[in-house]
């Protein structure tokens, strides 16, 4: 049987999250590039706390997507009203964890002078760090909703809230980073505190189209009669936290990296966090098209047609693979310009120069490892990805980074090569157990 009618769904289902994920890289575009040509402290101060909030946002994001394979069965089998008491233990279990998260932030905080970082920076790190850790119930709460949605394949939803708070974002950073009229030059601070303002539109409109949508009216009726138990909660977290921990481990790979940057300097570490935010561009589509895949399978998974999950699977990968060769030439013939319009720091941009083929190196594992986490998330077997991501983030990539970069005299490269390799054998892992799940359901 051809392939074409998953492709087609599947790009149907993912073209939304990518639009949405284009403008919130547009954002972070956007504020890398405002905040460079604010001054250079600046952008290594964002690089640094933007580092450390992305290893919780993480964690929250990766807790948020447990939800969605279980609501993406539900929705399959049309019970629409479990799907909303779902949502609603969902909303407590979530809650729980974030409270955990904010504590977790706030003990950083409090250890931030004892990180290793240039002591110049410390008073445009602390202000900032707190804007964005009041930003994190927010985002708590959009991702979730979000997850429920796209679970639906209502994915045009939050696709339009995100690129109405994108615009919100930016013309916010104009305002307030430079002080345009009557308003204050707030600097770095200005670009949080438009963050913010954000990322709390997006919660509250989500929330709205939620309560008014006449399609979520039986799920709806699920949340109001539901009364939250201890082992629905449990359940949830049995999905959802090792997402979390796979998500965790990932960014803190790259948290710990760019740590390590800093201790080689401020500019190596604002050269560092231009290609970190170029290196989104692949990314956003990688995400979109594995989050759209999983959604499919999951829908499949519910109705236990494996035959389906299967086809669904491969069109997800080959629709990864083609974004991956896109992604590897646009890097390799505009990377350049890409890096020079971020700063106009010579000494940063020779820094990004360097980055440059590191970064076409581990698109393809990062592609296939986004592609077969996602196929393993869809079947609700989730419970592997946390100890192959250790084994691939804390096991491979943080030690060769240390290795390749602090110990031997390769700087930077040498750090962004380890987290590419860690990528390369998270993607060989996580293709070997679905693997095993496929082979397992196809002999039931």
């Amino acid at each position: 049987m051809s392939l074409r009618p998953h492709y087609q769904a599947t790009l149907k289902v993912g073209w939304p999250i990518a639009v949405g994920q284009i403008g919130t890289i547009m954002v972070g575009f956007a504020d890398t590039l405002m905040v460079g040509h604010y001054n250079t402290p600046s952008l290594a101060a964002a690089s640094f706390v933007n580092s450390v909030f992305n290893l919780f946002l993480f964690l929250t994001m990766g807790y948020s997507y447990g939800l969605t394979p279980l609501a993406g069965r539900l929705f399959g089998q049309r019970q629409y009203r479990r799907a909303g008491a779902l949502l609603k233990e969902a909303v407590c279990t979530n809650a729980l964890y974030g409270i955990l998260i904010i504590i977790g932030l706030l003990l950083v905080y409090s250890q931030v002078s004892h990180m290793g970082q240039d002591p110049k920076l410390l008073p445009l790190i602390r202000p900032y760090f707190l804007i964005m850790v009041g930003s994190m119930p927010f985002v708590i709460l959009f991702n979730l909703l979000r997850q429920f949605t796209d679970a639906a394949t209502d994915t045009a939803v939050a696709m339009w809230i995100l690129l109405s708070s994108n615009v919100l974002n930016i013309v916010g950073n104009y305002l307030l980073i430079n002080g345009i009229g009557p308003l204050p030059e707030l600097g770095l601070n200005g670009a949080g505190l438009s963050t913010l303002l954000a990322r709390a539109y997006t919660a509250v409109a989500l929330t709205l189209f939620l309560l008014r949508s006449p399609r979520y009216r039986a799920a709806l009726q699920g949340w109001r009669i539901c009364r939250v138990s201890r082992s629905a909660i449990r359940n949830i977290n049995r999905f959802s936290l090792p997402i979390s921990l796979q998500m965790g481990m990932e960014t803190g790979a790259f948290t710990l990296s760019g740590i390590m940057v800093g201790w080689l300097g401020a500019v190596q570490l604002a050269g560092y966090q231009v290609i970190i935010t170029i290196s989104t561009l692949g990314f956003l589509f990688f995400y979109s098209f594995g989050a759209s895949t999983s959604i499919r399978i999951s829908l499949f998974a519910g109705q236990d047609n494996w035959t389906e999950v299967r086809r669904a699977s491969q069109a997800g990968r080959n629709i990864l693979l083609v974004l991956c060769s896109a992604t590897c030439v646009l890097f390799l013939t505009l990377g350049p310009w890409l890096v020079d319009s971020f700063t106009p720091d010579a000494a940063v941009r020779r820094v990004g120069y360097a980055l440059l083929l590191p970064l076409v190196f581990y698109q393809l594992g990062d592609a296939m490892q986004i592609c077969y986490a996602n196929c393993l998330r869809g079947t609700s077997h989730v419970q592997s990805v946390a100890w192959i991501a250790g084994i691939s983030y804390l096991g491979v990539s943080i030690p060769l980074a240390y290795v390749l970069g602090i110990a031997l005299p390769w700087g930077e490269q040498g750090i962004f090569t380890g987290l590419g390799l860690g990528l390369f054998t998270a993607a060989l892992l996580y293709f070997l157990q679905f693997r095993r799940v496929m082979k397992r359901y196809a002999t039931a």
